[in-house]
């Protein structure tokens, strides 16, 4: 079967999340600069969660370009990375109602911790079952972002027990390392097209 449904409700659900998180930032009631400032916490957390589901929507488009068929194990581990994926918006609130304490700190570098592994198994198997994968695994590589990504979130859970600052920083720091896409996903895809 064809790509194109999956890739619908996926796109679906990644807009559902992102409307959810905007949906949490409440305007105050007053109008003064101070209210604004209570209000920080919960825009640095949106802007940063923003760009993690704007990452891997960006990702996950290219990956499904990829696909010449689905599966039901593409099926169901698409659904397991987006369950990962729709506990943003709360890990996000929380933390942003309460930045700096070390429980919503650490939930929240959990649930991008399983986000990345459930991401990372789902483009295991479409590079496994998929033809097209053989030339794009020569541009992949050894996913030195993939591997170092996972390592800096499991420092940053370490981190949010003692100093949830540190942690943030981490997860900050991922995002920065995905945030230029990678060009060799898109070199691949036009060697494809012609």
């Amino acid at each position: 079967m064809k790509s194109g449904r999956m890739e619908a409700f996926s796109d679906g659900v990644l807009a559902i999340i992102i409307t959810i998180m905007v949906l949490e930032l409440r305007p105050p009631f007053e109008v003064d600069r101070e209210s604004l400032h209570h209000l920080l916490g919960s825009f640095v957390s949106y802007a940063l969660s923003f760009m993690y589901v704007g990452i891997y929507w960006n990702n996950h488009h290219h990956l499904l370009q990829m696909l010449e068929f689905v599966n039901g194990k593409v099926l169901w581990l698409n659904l397991h990375w987006l369950f990962w994926m729709s506990l943003i918006p709360f890990s996000t609130a929380w933390i942003g109602m309460n930045p700096y304490e070390k429980l919503p700190t650490t939930i929240y570098g959990v649930v991008l911790l399983l986000c990345a592994i459930s991401y990372v198994l789902l483009q295991h198997v479409v590079m496994k079952y998929q033809t097209k994968s053989t030339k794009l695994k020569e541009y992949f590589g050894t996913d030195w972002k993939g591997r170092i990504s996972l390592v800096i979130y499991i420092l940053g859970i370490a981190l949010s027990f003692y100093h949830p600052a540190l942690a943030d920083i981490t997860y900050l720091i991922v995002a920065l390392l995905w945030f230029i896409p990678d060009k060799r996903i898109e070199k691949s895809l036009f060697y494809y097209e012609e």
